[in-house]
């Protein structure tokens, strides 16, 4: 086999390789561990709404202003946090919600505890501008 012949053969079996795995990526759906319930998904869909992660982040991806959410149900006890939601603060807005609003806020929370865990101290950031979490 001439050295030609060689280099292609390696292309082609590299191209076949990257084709199968990027269909396999494609059609494989990623699975939950836990379902979120009804108010989970209600909370998530205000969070949505009302445009939250234009200053909050969730898994260390949104804005900055205000802190990431994504564990917040696992370091704040849930009266403080029904509290923040009601009445805001000086730095958050009250957003006028509904205690039911508030309960699916608190339950979007306590589902995103349970789905990974973000401390943006831990992240590490690298010269072209990304991030990662060790």
């Amino acid at each position: 086999m001439s050295g030609n012949q060689y280099k292609i053969g390696i292309f082609i079996l590299l191209s076949v390789l990257f084709c199968s795995y990027s269909i396999m990526l494609y059609l494989s759906k990623p699975q939950e561990q836990q379902k979120a319930n009804h108010i989970a998904q209600k909370g998530k869909q205000l969070w949505q709404e009302k445009n939250c992660v234009s200053c909050h982040q969730l898994y260390g991806l949104g804005g900055h202003l205000g802190p990431d959410l994504t564990n917040v149900y696992s370091l704040r006890e849930e009266a403080l946090i029904k509290a923040f939601l009601k009445y805001g603060t000086p730095v958050m807005p009250d957003l006028k919600l509904t205690d039911d609003e508030v309960t699916a806020f608190v339950a979007f929370f306590k589902y995103t505890n349970t789905t990974g865990s973000s401390d943006p101290r831990t992240f590490t950031k690298h010269y072209n501008g990304n991030i990662s979490q060790q």
